[in-house]
């Protein structure tokens, strides 16, 4: 009888509150570096303006503005992003529609597209991605000048 009882009690699920928080953790990009960040799942639409301070992962759909200075943005083969982007790295095998702005560099990996109007110091577009829009090429030297001359610019009207 007693026996029955401890089987019992090691089966039960473990407490919420003992499992990990469910962030997202991407592999070691080229250089090393890992990064850790939110996951937009693959069954989630979310609408509207999103400003983060990690980096995303979209698997579902996004339909808006992302705002993410200094984090990256990845978009899985399946995702849809609809929305206009600023982040550090932008990073696409699915579809991206409207422009995007990355202080590091934007990739279209195969399979992926990106119609919009482009600005970053670098790009890659490989083989059987699908890229329409403009391309302004930055030097990081012109992206230090502008927002220096932004901030001075919002100083000035302050």
């Amino acid at each position: 009888m007693w026996s029955d009882r401890k089987q019992e009690d090691s089966a039960r699920p473990e407490p919420l509150s003992s499992r990990p928080d469910p962030v997202f953790t991407r592999s070691a990009r080229p250089g090393g570096e890992s990064s850790t960040g939110a996951l937009i799942g693959k069954g989630m639409v979310i609408r509207g303006q999103i400003r983060s301070g990690e980096h995303i992962h979209v698997d579902g759909e996004v339909e808006g503005n992302l705002q993410m200075p200094g984090y990256d943005l990845t978009v899985s083969a399946q995702a849809r992003v609809h929305a206009d982007v600023s982040a550090r790295e932008v990073e696409t095998a699915g579809v991206i529609e409207g422009n995007v702005d990355a202080t590091k560099k934007i990739t279209v990996r195969k399979g992926g597209r990106l119609l919009g109007d482009l600005r970053t110091p670098g790009i890659v577009i490989e083989d059987g991605a699908y890229f329409k829009g403009k391309i302004e090429i930055v030097g990081s030297e012109s992206r230090e000048e502008t927002a220096s001359s932004s901030q001075g610019l919002k100083k000035a009207a302050v």
